[in-house]
């Protein structure tokens, strides 16, 4: 198969692309700026903006697209919304899939998706998957969980929002996540293209611990004090900060404290994968700090 995946570049592209290629496929990693570095020797690089409605002379030729193009939920980088990159891309890129004879589309989303909670983040995921939904195409939609690993955006987020001694931190225990090893979620990524079963599903999947943001944020700092502080504060401090653009926290990421980022029922298992096999974030980072 010949697969098209738009942001492979980045830290889950990378992952997928690696595996990808191990099981025989040949792979085009598209971005606006392809980086190489990280990625198969096999694997070739294409210049791909999805803000630009013209992407069929990039998606031609391909059997399948992966579109894994996103911003960062917790930021607005200037220049770009989540709207334009996330619904807008997601639409053209459907659009040259159709218009070339591409048969399935993968479209990672995110877990949360579905919440009620109503940020830009969440507005634009949720009207990108109507976009694959409507599509002439076969189509798989994931929405993980928090993804971490090496080159993710998580961690560093976490370590910019918590000092290491004491941590002040809003909806520390209200906020609940289920992190999921990026090695463990690209071999699942790779399955949705392969076989036809998964074809018109979306998967929910998260990793092996649920865990609340103030135990995230403890691991990740390896300890220090973490203290709650009142949510109405929280809202003062958001309103106040949310012009800044380097201050990680604003209305958004106010509006998800106390969000249940979990899975119901982990769709890992439909991959063949039981949850006890799963990289714990605890041995993620246990791993690293050796």
């Amino acid at each position: 198969m010949d697969v098209l995946v738009a942001g492979g570049s980045g830290f889950i592209g990378q992952a997928l692309c690696r595996v990808l290629v191990d099981r025989g496929h040949e792979v085009t990693a598209a971005s606006r700026t392809p980086d190489a570095d990280g990625l198969p020797a096999a694997v070739e690089t294409a210049v791909a903006d999805v803000t630009d409605s013209n992407l069929e002379e990039v998606v031609d030729g391909h059997d399948a697209v992966v579109n894994l193009v996103a911003l960062p939920s917790h930021v607005q980088p200037r220049g770009q919304s989540h709207e334009a990159v996330h619904f807008e891309g997601t639409r053209h890129l459907v659009a040259a899939a159709e218009r070339t004879g591409v048969e399935r589309f993968v479209q990672l989303s995110g877990l949360g998706v579905e919440s009620g909670v109503d940020t830009a983040y969440f507005r634009a995921k949720r009207r990108a998957e109507r976009v694959v939904r409507d599509a002439d195409l076969e189509w798989v939609i994931y929405r993980p969980s928090v993804v971490f690993g090496d080159g993710c955006a998580f961690i560093p987020f976490v370590e910019r929002l918590s000092p290491p001694l004491v941590t002040l931190l809003p909806g520390g225990e209200r906020t609940w996540l289920q992190p999921i090893w990026v090695d463990d979620l690209a071999p699942m990524l790779a399955d949705g293209l392969e076989d036809d079963r998964h074809v018109g599903q979306c998967y929910e999947i998260g990793g092996p611990e649920r865990l609340t943001l103030a135990e995230t944020v403890s691991r990740i700092r390896g300890g220090g004090a973490v203290v709650s502080i009142p949510m109405g504060l929280a809202a003062i401090a958001a309103i106040l900060v949310d012009p800044i653009p380097w201050v990680p926290f604003g209305r958004d990421q106010y509006r998800v404290l106390g969000l249940d980022n979990t899975t119901a029922d982990n769709d890992a298992t439909e991959f063949g994968v039981s949850s006890k096999s799963l990289r714990t974030l605890s041995a993620y980072l246990a791993d690293e700090h050796r």
